[in-house]
């Protein structure tokens, strides 16, 4: 760059930088000024861009086609399936007498990202951002200008307002599946974890975030991984564990701020690539279950969720089970919490983990049982009620802790619940009946409660889990005398008996192991 836009890019200050990037989308001043501009000597340090062949730091050209960046694509583990790796039907291209105006703004912006004048450059960028960019039309515009090809590039430059700007638009269309793995196939993913390096704590938070939204895919959390992300977005963590609070001063108190957005941009990225077992592996060797462990006492509930998620995501590592046993107090108390999310990571991460006598026995001993059952109320929020039924499910494993359950009546409450509830539902509430079915006095209550009819009804459907927790609930009822004629009256041995031809081995032997009492 030369020594005149250096010296401008020096003496600039925030409040100027954030004022043009922020400006309006009055784009048509760019062709007013065209000429102006083409005078000024100053460009980007990499020069021109192209539509596919785009320059490096080096000087040297390299080609970012969409499947020459990443050759290796062997699979690795993963906690949960994988649905991303599928093109968005709605991403396609339309006739172009049904494209709205919107389209061709967008596109006659993006051919000022390729003449290498950083005003311009800046101001087009800040004008594509006035655009609503989750609109599927506005992304299918930047792509089908090769305008990803332009945006990763820039993210190369040396001009600050230029990378700023390209991360903000990144990061916001970078939420659309098909745009998330154009960006991975590009290379921009190794771009985004060398900008984690930045001084610069906007970028750091930009590039954070942007790969949060990225690392939706196992391809894309393997190369997060294999080039060196995951520890240096631990080391994100660390900006909100040195931060201090009760600062003095307007400077150090902004610089708090600041320094928790860092944290949690770092947070939101390793989220997503928690999802990994490999990653797992790789943040607990970067050191994140101390950081987790002090984070987790944070009062910021925007900094607590997406820690609350590495927690749930984490919880059923072995190493992490162990570390969660110092953290259950911070979990017990952020089921108080008014946020439904944080409630249930922190109610899910119980449920994965609570297998762990200590940890059941640690939930009880820090007053966690009680919130859980208050928690039985949110009937509308179907994934917060199923994480609570669910530590409810495992915490109940324990003797002492079904009594408690029983002086707050949780398991009448869990009946009503075998009605009109969704299948994710149910699967808990079915398995936390038959744990608490393993006492007399409640044995006798689920019957009285109709609870068997409800159980017996539930043997018709085809969900294996739920099939064969049911098959279990019956078993341990079928210990009262009652019960059994009861289950016989409801046709409840017919159809366990049609269970042992059922292709899946665990319900043929729950169905086996309920009916013996039967006959």
């Amino acid at each position: 760059m030369s020594s005149t836009t250096t010296a401008a890019d020096n003496i600039s200050s925030n409040k100027t930088r954030q004022k043009v990037l922020l400006s309006s989308r009055d784009w048509d001043t760019l062709v007013t000024d065209q000429n102006k501009l083409r005078k000024e000597n100053t460009t980007l340090s990499k020069g021109g861009v192209s539509e596919r062949r785009v320059t490096t730091r080096a000087g040297t050209r390299i080609d970012r086609s969409r499947h020459g960046t990443h050759p290796n694509y062997e699979t690795e583990g993963s906690s949960e399936d994988d649905h991303d790796e599928q093109e968005d039907p709605l991403l396609t291209r339309q006739d172009q007498t049904d494209l709205p105006s919107e389209y061709w703004q967008i596109q006659r912006l993006v051919k000022y990202l390729k003449g290498g004048n950083p005003t311009a450059t800046v101001i087009a960028l800040s004008s594509i951002r006035d655009f609503n960019l989750s609109m599927d039309i506005c992304q299918l515009a930047i792509r089908d200008a090769s305008g990803l090809e332009l945006l990763v590039n820039l993210l190369e430059t040396d001009n600050i307002d230029c990378k700023i700007g390209s991360l903000y638009i990144l990061k916001e269309i970078s939420n659309n599946p098909t745009i998330r793995r154009n960006i991975a196939d590009l290379g921009g993913l190794q771009t985004m974890i060398t900008l984690l390096d930045e001084p610069e704590k906007d970028l750091k938070c930009l590039a954070a975030e942007t790969i949060a939204h990225v690392a939706k895919f196992k391809r894309a959390r393997k190369v997060v991984r294999q080039n060196g992300g995951i520890k240096r977005l631990v080391a994100l963590l660390e900006h909100a564990a040195v931060s201090g609070h009760g600062s003095s001063t307007r400077i150090s108190h902004n610089d708090n701020i600041k320094n928790i957005e860092v944290a949690r941009a770092g947070a939101l990225a390793l989220w997503s690539l928690s999802r990994s077992n490999h990653n797992k592996h790789a943040m607990e060797r970067a050191g994140i279950i101390p950081l987790l462990a002090k984070l987790l006492k944070s009062s910021n509930e925007n900094m607590l969720i997406p820690i609350g998620g590495i927690i749930e995501e984490c919880a059923t590592d072995h190493v992490y089970r162990v570390a969660i046993r110092e953290m259950v107090p911070d979990l017990v108390k952020n089921l108080l919490s008014s946020n439904a999310e944080l409630q249930k990571h922190c109610a899910s991460a119980i449920f994965k983990c609570a297998e762990d006598e200590q940890i059941r026995d640690l939930v009880r001993k820090h007053m966690g049982l009680r919130p859980l059952h208050d928690l039985l109320q949110q009937l509308d929020n179907k994934a917060l009620l199923a994480a609570v039924i669910g530590a409810i499910w495992k915490c109940a494993i324990s003797p002492k802790n079904i009594a408690e359950f029983q002086k707050f009546r949780t398991l009448d409450v869990l009946v009503q619940l075998l009605n009109n509830q969704p299948e994710e539902v149910l699967v808990n509430v079915v398995g936390a009946i038959a744990e608490c079915a393993k006492e007399a006095e409640n044995r006798t209550l689920i019957r009285k409660a109709n609870g068997i009819s409800s159980l017996v009804n539930l043997l018709t459907g085809t969900n294996q889990g739920l099939l064969v927790n049911t098959c279990h609930a019956l078993r341990q009822i079928s210990e009262e005398p009652e019960s059994i004629a009861m289950i016989d009256r409801l046709d409840g041995v017919r159809l366990l008996w049609s269970l042992l031809k059922n292709q899946n081995p665990r319900v043929q032997a729950a169905a086996s192991w309920a009916i013996s009492p039967c006959v």
